[in-house]
């Protein structure tokens, strides 16, 4: 019999409910593939870790990495929860501010960043987090802000796969040490009044000792740039990445213990350099959505080899590039036969043009058949996200669910989507 994942994904009569709605209803209405998210189970994420951090500390913004999931409803959702936006391109700003939220409560953390993105940075008025010193020199030729940011390279990498480390010596991300003082001195020399100190370890960590490594050292930094410049902190933010488990055999992070050492860390050395009560920032992103979410992929093709069963479903890495990126691993539930035994080896496969193309390799399952529904889980961060249109199909929807309720949040996209924004020279017309 097959699990589910969390009170809002709910097996009724071995059939899958999403909050209350019957999946193969909502594949029966709007297609598949489709990502169905909870509403419920967003707010139940993002309070659990918010009133977590408060009892330890009352200067806590929590700054949603909108990376993750950047669907209006979700923004909207997480604005009325009193969450932040942490944005790292000028399409999630745009985004952040169309959903409502202040520029005042998005932080903006990009590398590589562009002079024309800067100046839309500055016509926003959203608070800047540096990555380079070129970045902020290019920044200080047209711009003096009120408040700079500075997104420290700690020396400490951690995350679930090479690909998602952002701090350390092979990182592109941050300013290294030896740089950092230069960076607030040129801030301060050209009449910044208040700052900030940034870093980013990696994405999807279980455990909280990479976290207390890395504080130590951005502490570290931090007293010392005080020390040197007289500078104080308006806050200290200690950038995301806390994961959720995938694997069946993974433990999921105890909030209440990374909260408490967190923040005890936080507060003994902000006091040890003399850093005064400066604000903490956390920028979580799959934490509050990966597990709200579930795609839904009808199965199309039973193939069986000699040495394979192939599920052939319509959802590839098209829609979900997270197995194909990462070698991630997904739960999959077949939602119509919840209360089947798995007894069965199969690999599930999408439609595309590529060996690569596998959400799932030697899974087990109940027996399928062609028309059945699969419901990958945990699938709300970096899935729609990450889609394309590659092999030239078209992106899939997105439905919100609710207490019963249920609405189409993003339409599917259509072939004639395919020609939007192209154009034909003359000579080929």
């Amino acid at each position: 019999m097959a699990k589910v994942i969390h009170e809002y994904f709910e097996n009724k009569d071995g059939l899958l409910y999403v909050d209350g709605v019957s999946a193969l209803k909502l594949a029966k209405e709007f297609d598949t593939p489709l990502y169905v998210m909870s509403e419920r189970r967003i707010r139940d994420n993002f309070r659990c870790l918010s009133e977590t951090l408060t009892k330890h500390y009352s200067k806590v913004r929590i700054y949603y990495s909108a990376k993750a999931n950047t669907s209006l409803s979700v923004l909207k959702i997480l604005l009325s929860e009193g969450s932040c936006v942490d944005a790292v391109s000028p399409g999630e700003v745009y985004l952040a501010l169309k959903a409502g939220f202040p520029s005042e409560k998005i932080l903006f953390t990009g590398t590589s960043v562009r002079d024309d993105e800067l100046r839309f940075l500055v016509e926003t008025n959203v608070t800047i987090n540096v990555d380079s010193l070129s970045q902020l020199k290019r920044l200080l030729k047209f711009h003096v802000p009120d408040l700079v940011s500075v997104r420290v390279n700690p020396e400490v990498g951690a995350g679930h796969h090479e690909h998602v480390v952002t701090g350390g010596k092979a990182s592109k991300f941050g300013i290294w040490q030896g740089d950092v003082v230069e960076a607030y001195r040129l801030a301060k020399k050209v009449g910044v009044k208040k700052f900030g100190i940034q870093m980013h370890i990696g994405s999807g960590n279980l455990t909280v000792e990479p976290y207390l490594e890395a504080m130590e050292k951005q502490l570290q930094i931090a007293g010392h740039v005080k020390n040197e410049l007289g500078v104080d902190f308006e806050f200290i933010d200690i950038g995301g990445g806390v994961g959720v488990p995938y694997r069946p055999e993974e433990k999921p992070l105890d909030i209440d213990e990374f909260a408490e050492r967190i923040l005890e860390l936080f507060k003994n050395k902000t006091r040890e350099y003399e850093l005064g009560e400066p604000w903490i920032y956390l920028e979580p992103g799959r934490f509050i959505v990966c597990d709200a979410v579930v795609l839904l992929t009808a199965v199309n093709t039973v193939k069986v080899t000699p040495f394979k069963k192939f599920v052939g479903v319509d959802a590839g890495f098209n829609t979900l590039i997270r197995p194909a990126m990462y070698g991630s691993y997904h739960p999959i539930v077949v939602a119509n036969k919840l209360n089947e035994p798995e007894k069965d080896i199969y690999d599930v496969a999408g439609p595309l043009c590529e060996s690569g193309d596998i959400l799932a390799r030697d899974r087990k399952l109940p027996k399928i058949e062609e028309g059945d529904l699969l419901a990958v889980l945990n699938a709300g961060a970096y899935g729609f996200s990450m889609s394309s249109q590659y092999n030239s199909r078209p992106r899939c929807a997105e439905v919100l669910v609710k207490d019963g309720e249920y609405a189409l949040v993003r339409e599917r996209e259509t072939l004639e989507t395919l020609l939007e924004r192209q154009t034909l020279p003359p000579w080929l017309k």
